[in-house]
């Protein structure tokens, strides 16, 4: 039903998930937004998948809404998981964006949703919406601060005005700058990670994701049932024979 919206390949243990509405620079439509979550869906199902990278089609990452669905009264979200299939919640394994050309308005806030963001140099992050008498609802005021300065953040969203990669890599918001497309970082990036303990990324991912607002005494309680079973796994035996062994692991995930 998703049709052509969304193109899905799988390798090394890595779901590459690509926007493919080139013509409409990927504006996002509410069938391309489910299809990237049964995408993450797939990721989180499948024991042989790592990790996924979230990118578009032809040079352009996604440029928002897709304004002509938008008049027809179509939201681009999938359900409660919000733009794109991703602003409102995130699967249990890790997300990588890839963002060429422009991330923005709801796509910004698609790349944000990500756990982490490779970007070929010049590509732009803006929330733009301002600029059309609307604001970044889907997670760009509340995220940004988070992750920005909170004087750049209010500038962006009152303004409208996009930052540069180069200048979202400086201040850490993009993880890695690539000279060609960026899927090629991203692909480099997500087998780093997909090298390691599927039970520790899951793990990690959800302690760093969720820890935020974590009063300070009760750190320890809350983080255990995300780590307990991760230490008395046999990956985590695994892992300490292999570093003996001066070999690689091979994790199964238990």
């Amino acid at each position: 039903r998703v049709s052509e919206e969304v193109l899905i390949s799988v390798a090394d243990g890595v779901i590459e998930v690509t926007i493919n509405r080139p013509e409409a620079k990927n504006a996002m439509t509410k069938a391309a937004a489910e299809g990237i979550a049964a995408a993450m869906d797939r990721l989180d199902a499948e024991d042989g998948l790592r990790c996924a990278i979230l990118t578009g089609a032809g040079g352009t990452f996604c440029s928002g809404m897709d304004l002509k669905g938008f008049l027809k009264g179509e939201l681009p979200s999938a359900g409660a998981r919000g733009f794109g299939g991703l602003t409102s919640w995130t699967p249990k394994k890790p997300v990588i964006a890839a963002v060429d050309g422009y991330a923005l308005a709801g796509g910004m806030e698609l790349a944000i949703a990500c756990d982490m963001i490779v970007a070929s140099k010049g590509a732009k992050f803006g929330i733009p919406e301002a600029k059309r008498g609307l604001a970044a609802a889907g997670g760009g005021m509340v995220q940004l601060p988070r992750l920005l300065p909170r004087p750049l953040a209010m500038e962006m969203a009152l303004t409208g005005d996009p930052i540069t990669a180069e200048r979202a890599y400086e201040l850490g918001l993009v993880n890695a700058l690539t000279d060609g497309p960026a899927i090629e970082g991203a692909r480099a990036l997500a087998q780093r990670v997909a090298a390691n303990g599927p039970l520790a990324l899951i793990a990690s991912k959800g302690v760093i994701r969720d820890s935020w607002l974590w009063p300070d005494d009760q750190i320890i309680a809350n983080q255990t049932p995300y780590v307990a079973h991760v230490f008395a796994s046999e990956d985590a035996r695994e892992g300490a024979t292999a570093f003996a062994e001066k070999r690689k692991p091979e994790w199964k995930g238990r």
